[in-house]
């Protein structure tokens, strides 16, 4: 029996009975103190074999990268505390280093808003208890990976990230002496894997495999691009639904890693299925929620059944929110925001600092809307727009922003640069 539990039965032995106060906040601080020293207990040593043998692994030019998400069940052995109830998702990463140079992990690569193990220990530091929560620090940091990697040298740690559901899109950028080592994984998520249920990127891989037009010249691709569906539609399509204002086109791992960098999160919700395109519901949803809980933008995407050059394509519906960061917005339903060509352009912006934006051009297709008026889509929302789809070719990192190629498929660019300059010259 531990000294709080004693305190307790000994209150007990005289209910009913007057107490002086003095009494009483002397024995409640007491049990406070004491029930404080039910401290954390540092774990037995975790074996990483179990995590080695789920990983993900991939290699490139000497190094190999492999990784897993941990489960509750793996924090609790690792951690002695379930990391994931804090809302922090644990990563292990095993990195080989078969070069002659000395490596680095550069950890904002693989998450913006990447927690430190301090901060992450922190959440379950306990009062009254300095020493405990000192062993416990010391612990979560031991277990984080640490730079660097040596030549010859293989090494394993914890990345303390945001988290991912189902499917985790894991971009992990290792420095060597002027080289960038590019990996992008997709380990699944243990605690969301339920029964048959597919992780979004395993259903994506699937549609890819199924498309079997694939266009070589630039101009076929241009216009059917301008030919592919407006907008999406309700389940009955009886209902014009949202506008389909960009195209991405890349590898999966490439399009992924550079929504990743730019901050973006697989986030689906109820009213995002209620759009319909080729007869299904999106195939994956991903959202960049703004510092100070600004409205998330969102981009909900669909396998498109074309390729380029071998390239798959994907149309996107880029939208967000009615309403500004001090709104406190319900995530049940949400009001487009009618102004859907500034958040397709400040995409294009976006990705031009993911380092994977390669070319960047605009055809049409949704239709514009003329001047004053709006078009109703699902929801009983409206958008107005200039008709045109940005249309964004991602490649492996690193690209310089300097090496993006505008291309000329449309005068958009160019009619905005005359507008600007006849503007000036009033």
């Amino acid at each position: 029996m531990n000294a709080a539990n004693s305190i307790a039965m000994f209150i007990s032995r005289f209910n009913g009975k007057q107490w002086p106060v003095r009494s009483i906040l002397v024995l409640s601080m007491l049990s406070l103190v004491l029930s404080g020293c039910a401290t954390w207990q540092q774990p037995s040593e975790f074996d990483v074999s179990v995590l080695r043998a789920r990983a993900e692994t991939e290699t490139v030019k000497g190094v190999r990268l492999s990784a897993a998400v941990l489960s509750s069940s793996d924090n609790q052995q690792m951690f002695g505390a379930d990391v994931n109830s804090t809302g922090v998702q644990p990563v292990w990463i095993e990195l080989e280093n078969n070069t002659n140079q000395a490596l680095w992990l550069l950890r904002s690569g693989t998450d913006p808003d990447l927690f430190s193990p301090l901060e992450v220990a922190w959440t379950f530091h306990k009062s009254f208890a300095s020493e405990s929560n000192a062993r416990l620090d010391a612990h979560f940091d031991a277990m984080s990976f640490q730079n660097p990697i040596a030549p010859g040298e293989t090494k394993s740690g914890i990345l303390y990230t945001n988290p991912h559901r189902k499917t985790r899109l894991l971009s992990i950028d290792i420095l060597g002496q002027g080289e960038l080592f590019p990996f992008t994984l997709f380990p699944r998520v243990p605690d969301d894997i339920i029964g048959e249920e597919e992780a979004a990127i395993i259903k994506i891989d699937k549609l890819i495999g199924e498309v079997a037009v694939d266009f070589q010249h630039a101009e076929r691709f241009r216009a059917n691009l301008e030919q592919l569906p407006c907008c999406a539609s309700s389940e009955d399509g009886d209902e014009a639904g949202d506008p389909v204002n960009v195209i991405l086109v890349g590898r999966l791992e490439d399009i992924a890693t550079a929504l990743v960098r730019r901050g973006f999160r697989l986030d689906v919700l109820a009213f995002d299925n209620a759009q319909r395109l080729f007869s299904r519901p999106p195939d994956v949803v991903v959202r960049k929620v703004g510092q100070s809980h600004a409205p998330a933008n969102w981009l909900r995407i669909w396998v498109a059944p074309l390729r380029y050059q071998g390239q798959s394509v994907f149309m996107v519906q880029a939208g967000r929110p009615l309403g500004w960061r001090l709104d406190i917005t319900e995530n049940t339903q949400q009001v487009l925001n009618p102004k859907v060509d500034e958040v397709r352009n400040l995409l294009a912006q976006d990705l031009l600092y993911s380092s994977g934006l390669q070319k960047l051009a605009f055809v049409a297709g949704v239709g514009a809307t003329e001047p004053g008026e709006t078009r109703s889509s699902l929801g009983d929302t409206h958008y107005h727009t200039d008709g045109l789809r940005a249309v964004l070719f991602l490649a492996k990192r690193p690209k310089s922003l300097s090496d993006v190629e505008f291309l000329d498929w449309h005068g958009y660019l160019k009619q905005r640069e005359i507008d600007a300059t006849g503007a000036n010259e009033k």
